[in-house]
């Protein structure tokens, strides 16, 4: 809702680069013998999801080594006080006894996914606007250092969603994998329903026929406002108000709901998955469109910043 459903509609209206970032993905504790099958996983949820390999690029972020070379050039120039000041760094890191220094310098990895490819627009939730904010400050401070007179990187401006934050179920915080409170784009009907069953709801109900506030439901009203036509969302309305239903019938309409509309996507990917080849060659192709663009930013970038260039046989 927040990013993917933003992301097809887009191809539509630019020229799109989107990136399966598994290397962002290591910088905080993972197994790393379910980082591959998670990469494919994403990469079957984007295509199934309507990502197009034929309008828009698709690939996966190590393919493309450039996007590490830039991070490394880039940490040049990033103020380290804007990295610290980081609203996800701050939280991320509260949770950890040991802070890797990844996790610190993620956003400039992220800079250098968007600034690889000279991306003037991105789609981002609201959550990420700070990071976006450090992207153009390094473009800004590259540019001043490096290229004052022909600024080589511009100064990429975000493109919100109406669905800027989605909450997880949890009620507390944006939905995360990491943190466990979300549902799967091609989660089956009844994963659906044990998600949104224990999910938070208006504090307010504590009984069944207490009468509720929609607003105040911070997870199940406003999911069925992006999956629920709006008769439908009318009558949730009048039930929670009027203590009509209780919140396990709003949310069994909801998991319906959810579990319809999802249903091309899990179908695309149960296909995907029987045809590991055709996955394997849109990555390849993505990767290679990729990299004739990013091979070309990074010589331009090396040659400002005054390396030595490597000899040709």
């Amino acid at each position: 809702m927040g990013a993917v459903k933003n992301w097809v509609a887009l191809q539509d209206r630019y020229e799109c680069v989107y990136c399966i970032v598994d290397l962002h993905a290591i910088t905080f504790p993972y197994q790393a013998s379910e980082l591959a099958e998670r990469t494919r996983e994403m990469a079957i949820s984007l295509l199934a999801a309507g990502i197009d390999p034929e309008r828009a690029i698709l690939f996966v972020q190590s393919h493309v080594p450039e996007h590490a070379e830039l991070q490394w050039l880039f940490t040049t120039v990033a103020p380290l006080g804007e990295l610290e000041r980081m609203t996800q760094y701050k939280d991320k890191s509260r949770r950890l006894e040991s802070v890797p220094a990844g996790l610190l310098a993620y956003p400039v990895l992220q800079a250098a996914d968007i600034l690889l490819y000279c991306a003037e627009a991105v789609p981002v939730g609201e959550d990420q606007l700070q990071h976006l904010e450090l992207t153009r400050e390094i473009a800004r401070r590259w540019n001043a250092e490096f290229a004052p007179e022909a600024p080589l990187f511009p100064e990429p401006q975000a493109l919100l969603t109406p669905a800027r934050r989605i909450v997880g179920l949890d009620g507390q915080s944006k939905m995360s994998k990491s943190l466990g409170n979300t549902i799967g784009l091609t989660d089956p009907p009844e994963e659906i329903w044990n998600r949104l069953r224990p999910a938070v709801t208006d504090p307010a109900r504590v009984k069944r026929t207490d009468p509720g506030e929609p607003e105040k439901c911070p997870v199940i009203y406003q999911l069925h406002r992006h999956f629920s036509p709006p008769e439908t969302v009318a009558v949730v309305e009048s039930n929670c108000r009027g203590a009509g239903w209780g919140c396990l019938d709003c949310k069994r309409v909801l998991a319906d709901n959810m579990a319809a509309a999802l249903a091309p996507i899990r179908e695309k990917a149960a296909a995907l998955r029987r045809d590991p080849d055709a996955l394997d060659t849109a990555l390849a192709d993505g990767a290679a469109r990729a990299s004739a663009i990013a091979q070309g930013t990074l010589t331009k970038v090396r040659r400002r910043m005054g390396f030595l260039p490597p000899r040709r046989s």
